[in-house]
């Protein structure tokens, strides 16, 4: 793939950003921007970072082979992406390198070791944040009330955590004194995009470095090679090629026989959900306590958003629940095939749908799955900060005022069936729908209206017949 300068901020005599780059800074610089929060939803928990001081030789004074930055903080996931970064900006920028870790709760496994992993790449700090509750509260929360699906399928799972985790990434930056932020994205990708778009709103001063748009590796087999040869341990193998990303939400994976869209998912290729024909042949019900558009409780047991959503993901998960396999558009143009599984999100997504049906008009339904699509294009293409995805979110808010009550779920192989629903704001009326009812509802008021709401029908009829 072309590389592409990494450098989409100000300018320096030491690197100078090309024409386009220079054109995107003048663009934001125009914007008034600084930090937000969701509109709506409480502003994030402060959590102290977890610093871990790595003893690594002090990096040498002076410019490396493409500039100098004084200190750059890493998205850091102790993967082969990023693990092959913290080498290549050290030499190339002459800097330190602060990595950085959220826990958006990938698992005890994604972060084990990587202390270690940051030392013997060369990073001078390793600073990791639980961010779990915030993630699901103010990011995962205020897009399942919206609605908000991407291309029919994506719960936006990946999507959803690349502002929560640049927030932080700011925030360290802020802390810890650094000039620079950088992340191991490669060019043909979306979450580059999602990274700078955020880093521009909260902090338009930083430069931006995207090795992957730079240096001369081309693909994943490269990587490889040249971790191998800086002596940088990444968990990928030539003979397990899949990329994933997991979090409490979600994981993704994509690569491997996925490439070819015709190719069936393999097997045990699966790690959240179990394989529906193997699932338990008794179905399991759950129900799901909603307040104002967002969960609040399992079974009748009010939870923290995090603590819910894992509940929820191992129940799921047991019976199969949430495996979406897509073909979707990429913001950067071309189609891309990934495979997710969403077991908690999916459960979710399907109860407070369906309770909008029990507290929302036709109109306000239609609308607000209008809206939903373009929420959901602006969280994917990264414009979380956005202040039109912010005045949606205003718009979802109050229109879901009302969704408050419980659905219960049947879930069964691979199925989350609603089986009952209930609110104290519910629009549905049994003495006003029930067929032997006739104390509110006259049958006979219907032939006045089927005459007026088919009138332009008629007149158009009787025009084209010459009556």
């Amino acid at each position: 793939m072309a590389p592409l300068h990494a450098l989409l901020t100000h300018s320096s005599p030491a690197f100078a950003p090309r024409q386009h780059a220079r054109e995107q800074l003048l663009h934001h610089q125009l914007c008034k921007l600084g930090p937000r929060t969701s509109v709506g939803v409480s502003r994030p928990q402060v959590i102290k970072a977890v610093l871990h001081d790595v003893a690594v030789p002090e990096t040498k004074k002076g410019a490396g082979l493409r500039g100098k930055l004084n200190k750059v903080v890493l998205a850091y996931s102790g993967g082969l992406d990023t693990s092959v970064v913290v080498p290549w900006l050290r030499e190339n920028y002459g800097c330190d390198v602060v990595c950085f870790t959220a826990d958006l709760g990938q698992g005890p496994q994604e972060l084990e070791g990587l202390e270690e992993k940051a030392k013997a790449s060369g990073a001078s700090q390793l600073v990791v944040k639980d961010l779990k509750e915030e993630f699901v509260r103010d990011y995962v929360f205020p897009c399942l009330r919206a609605g908000a699906v991407y291309e029919r399928k994506y719960l936006l799972g990946t999507a959803i955590a690349r502002p929560v985790i640049a927030k932080a990434i700011v925030d360290v930056a802020r802390e810890v004194g650094a000039d620079a932020v950088s992340h191991g994205c490669t060019g043909k990708g979306n979450d580059q995009v999602r990274f700078e778009l955020s880093f521009f709103a909260l902090n338009p001063k930083l430069n931006v470095v995207a090795p992957w748009r730079e240096w001369d590796i081309t693909g994943r087999e490269d990587a490889m090679e040249y971790a191998k040869k800086h002596n940088v341990p990444v968990p990928v193998t030539k003979k397990s090629m899949y990329s994933r990303d997991r979090n409490l939400w979600h994981i993704t994976h994509e690569g491997d026989v996925l490439e070819d869209p015709a190719n069936e998912p393999k097997k045990d290729m699966y790690m959240m959900s179990t394989d529906p024909e193997d699932a338990p042949n008794q179905a399991e019900y759950v129900e799901i306590g909603i307040e104002g558009g967002v969960p609040v409780s399992v079974n009748g047991k009010s939870v923290s958003p995090g603590t819910l959503v894992a509940q929820l993901n191992e129940i799921g998960g047991r019976h199969g629940i949430g495996r979406v396999d897509l073909v979707e558009d990429r913001i950067v143009g071309m189609k891309s095939r990934g495979v997710y599984e969403t077991p908690g999100g999916t459960i979710l997504f399907t109860a407070v749908r369906d309770l909008e049906c029990l507290t929302l008009d036709r109109e306000m339904l239609q609308l607000k799955d209008q809206l939903a699509l373009k929420y959901a294009e602006l969280v994917y293409a990264g414009r979380w900060f956005d202040p039109l995805r912010e005045s949606l979110d205003a718009f979802m808010q109050k229109i879901t005022d009302t969704t408050t009550g419980s659905v219960t779920l049947k879930l069964y192989k691979g199925s989350a069936a609603v089986v009952g629903r209930k609110s104290p704001y519910a629009l549905y009326r049994e003495d006003i729908s029930s067929f032997e009812s006739a104390d509110i509802y006259d049958h006979a008021d219907a032939v006045g209206f089927i005459k007026l709401y088919g009138l332009p029908l008629r007149i158009r009829a009787m025009i084209q017949q010459g009556v």
